[in-house]
């Protein structure tokens, strides 16, 4: 269970676990976001992990 919230009618923050409030619209994630979709820098990190061979998908397989 995530902790959701919705805003009442003066602008305040109702924490709840519920994904729908008691007027039925929906409410919101109160967590941060794992990363910023405005992120400048992905296309940088990402080039220097394949070059380095860091990538999930560059890597050998496990044997067990």
């Amino acid at each position: 269970m995530y902790l959701r919230y919705y805003l009442d009618e003066n602008g305040n923050r109702v924490y709840t676990f519920k994904y729908v409030n008691s007027e039925g619209q929906p409410t919101q994630s109160a967590h941060p976001a794992r990363f910023s979709p405005d992120d400048k820098f992905s296309q940088e990190r990402i080039t220097l992990k394949k070059r380095f061979k860091l990538l999930p998908t560059q890597r050998p397989d496990v044997q067990i």
